[in-house]
């Protein structure tokens, strides 16, 4: 159960409107790394969860993030609020009210359609989706997804700072943008203090493979660090000697019944493609200048365009 406190967590105060501004900041609103996103992740996680040391945790940031939601579309309203009035009882000439909407970004949508409130979409108004919430029900994974998207959300605000000069709502954003870091050491906590939390699940790598590092990007701009080389990797460089890593002979096979073999063989006969086939194509047969070399050899790759071009006009001669 929830009971909402009309005081936000954090005081709005905007020194004047700004509808671009107010469309790029739908970006923590209804964006994938916004509150909302943030709340819904965190709800779900906590609502499945049985430790009640990370239920508790889980459940306290998530109704946190609505809380910055509420603060976020505060900003949001207040940034729309004189185009807002102004299109709702035409208090200027068509031209103007006309600029003002279409400042930029997504600005006329939110207030043609959104009226200047905010809008469950990103900055450029795409709608949200439950598609951002990335919970797997394994804390170990969810709680490093959880530190990542916190550490998103932290990289957003600062660059929704870096393009505001209004002191109010330079301070409202450092104050979600720093809510960000403490969530994200309260999630480092609570994933360390599990004994054993890498790698996420239950099961054990196959110890052949987990510690190899296999260097498929070869040439300029190899690097060596801790991520490729040491005690703790087995390197191939060589690929092409090493493959199949397992062993085998490195093809896909399937065990067929015999209706299935006859069905597949059937397939193989009707479909198969004649290597001695020279058959004449619609690439061919219209073929004009450009095209390279053709069956019918009428335009030769290596033709200069303006030669060929000369040789289909004679032809309509």
């Amino acid at each position: 159960m929830f009971i909402h406190n009309k005081r936000l967590q954090y005081t709005v105060r905007v020194s004047e409107t700004n509808p671009v501004l107010a469309s790029m900041l739908l970006e923590q609103f209804g964006g994938p790394d916004g509150e909302l996103a943030a709340a819904m992740r965190y709800f779900t996680q906590g609502l499945g969860e049985d430790d009640p040391g990370r239920k508790d945790m889980l459940l306290d940031i998530a109704t946190e993030e609505l809380s910055h939601l509420e603060v976020i579309g505060s900003i949001v309203a207040m940034l729309n609020k004189g185009v807002k009035g102004a299109l709702a009882e035409k208090t200027m000439e068509e031209a103007e009210l006309f600029m003002q909407m279409n400042a930029g970004g997504d600005s006329h949508t939110q207030s043609l359609l959104y009226g200047g409130g905010p809008s469950l979409t990103n900055s450029s108004g795409v709608p949200w989706t439950a598609a951002y919430v990335d919970s797997r029900g394994d804390p170990t994974c969810d709680l490093r997804s959880n530190i990542a998207a916190e550490s998103r959300a932290k990289i957003v605000y600062e660059r929704l700072i870096n393009i505001t000069d209004d002191p109010g709502v330079k301070e409202a954003l450092g104050f979600l943008m720093t809510r960000e870091v403490a969530h994200q050491k309260s999630f480092e906590k609570a994933l360390y203090s599990i004994k054993e939390n890498f790698p996420a699940g239950k099961l054990p790598g196959v110890a052949a493979y987990a510690n190899l590092y296999v260097n498929t990007s070869q040439g300029e701009g190899d690097a060596q660090g801790p991520w490729n080389t040491g005690d703790q990797w087995e390197r191939i460089d060589d690929i092409e000697a090493n493959l199949p890593v397992d062993g085998g002979d490195g093809q896909a096979s399937v065990g067929l019944t015999d209706a299935e073999k006859e069905a597949a063989a059937l397939m193989l006969t009707r479909l198969q493609s004649d290597p001695n086939a020279e058959p004449i194509t619609g690439a061919d047969l219209g073929a004009g200048p450009g095209a390279g070399k053709v069956a019918n050899g009428d335009f030769g790759g290596a033709q200069d365009i303006h030669e060929a071009g000369d040789i289909a006009a004679a032809k309509t001669e």
